[in-house]
């Protein structure tokens, strides 16, 4: 997985701060979104993330997710391969 890819969520993963559903535990599975940054460093330094994976959710929500969590359901093409 890469920045740029569509993701599902395809284990149950239950949050508590969705903004529709403040406080209140939620079920990510079955949703649909964008991986906006794979967490491999801080401050330049290698880190070993326990959730590496930020996928955007519409335009309010946001969740870092383990990569067992996901399925790509569309792949981004590398730059390499665009030109």
């Amino acid at each position: 997985m890469k920045v740029g890819d569509r993701v599902r969520v395809r284990t149950s993963v239950i949050v508590y701060h969705h903004p529709e559903h403040r406080n209140q535990p939620f079920d990510l599975k079955g949703m649909e979104g964008e991986v906006t940054a794979v967490i491999q460093d801080w401050n330049g330094r290698p880190i070993s993330a326990n959730f590496p994976f930020q996928v955007q959710f519409g335009n309010k929500f946001r969740a870092h997710l383990q990569a067992d969590e996901l399925e790509v359901i569309e792949s981004r093409p590398s730059s390499e391969t665009a030109a």
